[in-house]
């Protein structure tokens, strides 16, 4: 009984990190105008998104193969504290470079509390148990991306944009004690270890540039500017050399030999893909709800709701499920979902009613749900005990990568088709008269298309126009994602059949020991 007590202490303690973590990649949106008024620095606000982004992204593996060498709790720990002093630290910035640097740092912190508390899981229980425990850490991701908007906006709106990081620090030090006081481990005489310093340099800087390209990618006018070429290359040059060393160091930060693994492959692959088409959804859906459909910020921000009630109840049932029908089918199902949704998302135009926007939204919902936690499942269930820190957070990362890649690689697609459609409006239009200037404007300026002041100065003809422009822009965008996931649900066939429960026997036969 203690030691189920003291189970349940840590995983309540996981589940509140974890809460943390994914609420602060949404909480500070809707605060952001309110920091912007505070600090000032318009121009490179977006670095407190992408910056968070970065260095979660990046340290994903290492927080993995750490947990392997040192031990889960130590780690843990640690990430909790970076994460809190970087929470701390943000809510004292006095400019915005400051609550730049200082939101990077507390993404170093984040990318543990996901990555570890995934893996704790599969260290504390066996596959049956686990598979309904990844279930509910799902939907306690989903909960916190729901009401991370609500709760940046109420505490900017009545106490102060700090509180947005101040908040963290009480949860999260409740959270560490949890963990501190509840997890134990085994004491065991480790080989001497070295870390993978060489490795993890190159890849830090091969990830880092891959995102900043991507970044630029998705803003610039073509990705052949330098700005966009010149990272991409140094991502691929270091890249090759990140492979090199990790097939000559005792403890890589990624064991390659991981990949010969075809349970490993399909999840990178499968995690990659979907995480493309998933971050393209919760980007342009309100994109579209707002800008073309005219609906109010808030009521945009509403349409993601079925989605994150579709993924969470969907990820708690398919856990189950996987128990049952195997790995393949349910993720197959999930990937024939996703596309099907993508599919009526490319059908959406101005006539578009609410009940058809929220069942394709929905539809997406449940894709995600029967895909994400079935493969990490599945992943976790393949690799020795060992690798499962890298082996976790190795799907993770290729998720959050996919999602990097999407965002950027949708964003140009919408840039481009949105500035041909703003071209061929102004090539309509007379030259030197008040629509024509506007339009120009337009075409110069195209972020202002979304700003609900300059919609409301705009002749009612032009409107009409620019709603028609962004509408084939996005259609592009959803295209592009069905595009995405029709080759999901390809790679999704490699995911190896084989029924959960049967490798839960087995797994339990190799933990026993011999009489």
């Amino acid at each position: 009984m203690a030691e189920r007590s003291r189970r349940g202490v840590v995983i309540a303690g996981v589940m509140l990190a974890i809460f943390l973590a994914a609420m602060e990649s949404t909480v500070v949106a809707t605060a952001m105008p309110t920091v912007i008024a505070s600090l000032g620095g318009i121009r490179i606000y977006s670095w407190v998104f992408s910056a968070f982004l970065l260095t979660s992204t990046i340290t994903m593996p290492l927080w993995g193969r750490l947990s392997d060498l040192l031990g889960r709790r130590p780690t843990y720990l640690a990430g909790i504290a970076i994460f809190l002093l970087g929470s701390g630290l943000s809510g004292l910035s006095q400019n915005m470079a400051q609550l730049i640097a200082f939101r990077a740092l507390q993404g170093l912190g984040a990318g543990s509390l996901i990555t570890i508390g995934m893996t704790l899981v599969g260290d504390l229980y066996g596959l049956e148990r686990r598979a309904k425990m990844q279930g509910y850490f799902s939907g306690v991701w989903g909960l916190a991306s729901l009401v991370g908007p609500a709760v940046g906006g109420l505490l900017a709106d009545h106490v102060s944009w700090r509180w947005v990081f101040y908040i963290n620090l009480p949860f999260g030090a409740l959270s560490a004690l949890a963990i501190g006081w509840g997890l134990s481990e085994p004491v065991v005489h480790r080989r001497s270890v070295s870390i993978d310093f060489l490795g993890t340099a190159f890849f830090t800087v091969s990830i880092s540039s891959l995102l900043v390209g991507l970044v630029e990618g998705g803003r610039a006018a073509s990705w052949l500017t330098p700005g966009v070429v010149v990272p991409l290359a140094v991502a691929a040059i270091f890249l090759l050399v990140f492979v090199t060393v990790e097939r000559r160091v005792a403890d890589p930060l990624i064991p390659l030999d991981l990949f010969k693994n075809p349970m490993v492959r399909a999840g990178a692959a499968t995690g990659f893909l979907a995480g493309m088409a998933m971050f393209g959804a919760i980007s342009f859906i309100p994109l579209y709800v707002q800008a073309v459909l005219g609906a109010t910020a808030t009521q945009a921000g509403f349409v993601l709701t079925p989605f994150i009630l579709g993924w969470v109840s969907l990820s708690i049932l398919s856990a189950r499920l996987v128990l049952r029908v195997g790995y393949r089918g349910v993720v197959v199902t999930g990937m024939a979902t996703l596309t099907l949704s993508f599919l009526l998302l490319s059908e959406w135009d101005q006539t578009l009613g609410r009940l058809a926007a929220m069942r394709d939204v929905i539809l997406a919902g449940f894709g995600m749900g029967m895909v994400m936690v079935p493969m990490l499942i599945a992943v976790q269930s393949a690799v020795p005990k060992r690798d499962l820190g890298v082996a976790t957070s190795t799907i993770q990362f290729f998720r959050t990568i996919g999602g990097a890649v999407g965002i950027s690689v949708m964003g140009a697609v919408m840039a481009h088709r949105l500035q041909a459609e703003l071209l061929a409006v102004l090539a309509a239009t007379a030259p030197g008269t008040r629509l024509g200037s506007q339009v120009q404007e337009l075409v110069s300026h195209p972020d202002l298309i979304v700003n609900p002041a300059t919609r409301e100065a705009l002749a009612p003809v032009l409107l009409a126009h620019v709603r028609l422009a962004l509408d084939h822009a996005l259609h592009g965008v959803f295209v592009a994602g069905l595009i995405v996931c029709v080759v999901a649900l390809a790679s999704s066939f490699l995911v190896p059949s084989g029924r959960a429960r049967d490798l839960a026997r087995a797994e339990e036969a190799a933990s026993t020991p011999p009489p």
